[in-house]
């Protein structure tokens, strides 16, 4: 699978937030800010939902074309550029209990906090009732010095029919 350049890898592994934006139900576009984690080896990105009445699960699940996009420069360290991220959304959900504590390295690497709220696990048990969005990339768009005026670097990546 090819993999994200390298820039919106790093800018991935900076972001504190990023903005998904996933298709409802009547077509419109609904955005939700969630913590990115992207696994470099298999160049894929990841985001944890509360199962419990999630909205976007449901979205992604009636349309999983996505669009995943880095613009705040306070949940970047200060960064200035910018990415935008297109991809095929999947929930992974059969262990809601535990299926996402595979990422918790990067997770914890990325906010540490989230050691405080694990050791609180037993007050907190619905917030860690978590699915996975896995985001596959297919077409990314890139603004080196965060100029959305100017046209960005497009990088085309696998092709849904190769996936």
């Amino acid at each position: 699978m090819p993999t994200l350049p390298e820039p919106i890898a790093a800018l991935l592994d900076a972001a504190l937030v990023g903005e998904l934006t996933v298709i409802d139900g009547h077509g419109r576009p609904v955005t939700y800010p969630l913590i990115p984690l992207l696994d470099r080896e298999q160049g894929r990105i990841y985001l944890t939902s509360s199962t419990l009445f999630s909205r976007k699960l449901e979205h992604i699940a009636g349309n999983p074309r996505v669009s995943l996009s880095i613009t705040d420069p306070i949940a970047v360290g200060g960064r200035s550029d910018r990415a935008t991220i297109q991809g095929d959304a999947r929930v992974i959900s059969e262990d809601p209990h535990g299926g996402w504590e595979r990422l918790l390295p990067t997770w914890e690497r990325k906010e540490p906090a989230i050691v405080a709220f694990l050791k609180a696990r037993v007050a907190l048990p619905l917030f860690f009732e978590r699915a996975l969005i896995e985001i596959t990339p297919r077409r990314a768009f890139y603004w080196a010095g965060g100029d959305t005026s100017t046209p960005p670097a497009v990088t085309e990546l696998a092709t849904a029919e190769a996936a």
